[in-house]
């Protein structure tokens, strides 16, 4: 079931999500909403605050991008950056933020020690897209959006975009949820 995605000035943006204890068919069922919701979209990850679900739970897929053809799938749970190396600034989007852009300084290397899909914890690296993609949706998972990560100066020149979705002015080819619960297809 493709689920609508919240939007820039939804709450359930900004709160910090809580921890997964374990994987049941509630849980099964939602993961494959998340992924259906986000190839929907055309996305590369969602986490699941972008769908009003406040849970430590990402997905991820970046196999449609360019370079990428050979990813596999990830469930993220719980997840915890371990160590970062270098930086890189790259434009970035989010499902959650339909048509704005905006350049994003991160680590360009992370561990990260998580739980998969059958919660099993996994340690990984990873670098390149997917570490940019990972930490992008664990921000959602602390109630950050890459708008605020940032320059002041670059932030200054989206805020009219910012503020139109605030006032519930969106366009996105895939079905969004806006602040007071009503949704735009």
């Amino acid at each position: 079931m493709i689920l609508p995605i919240n939007t820039y000035s939804d709450e359930v943006l900004r709160r910090k999500a809580k921890p997964l204890k374990g994987i049941d068919e509630q849980l099964e069922e939602l993961i494959g909403n998340m992924f259906e919701s986000m190839r929907n979209a055309e996305g590369i990850g969602l986490a699941a605050p972008q769908v009003g679900v406040s849970l430590r739970l990402l997905v991820v897929d970046i196999s449609l991008a360019d370079g990428y053809e050979g990813a596999s799938p990830m469930v993220v749970i719980n997840p915890h950056v371990l160590a970062v190396k270098g930086f890189n600034s790259m434009e970035e989007g989010c499902l959650s933020i339909p048509d704005v852009r905006g350049e994003v300084v991160r680590p360009s290397v992370i561990q990260l020690k998580y739980r998969d899909e059958n919660f099993e914890e996994r340690v990984g690296e990873f670098d390149d897209l997917a570490a940019r993609v990972l930490q992008h949706e664990i921000d959602h998972l602390d109630g950050t959006l890459f708008v605020d990560r940032m320059q002041r100066r670059n932030r200054r020149k989206i805020q009219k975009e910012l503020d139109a979705i605030t006032r519930g002015e969106v366009k996105a080819s895939y079905p969004v949820a806006l602040q007071a619960g009503s949704e735009v297809k």
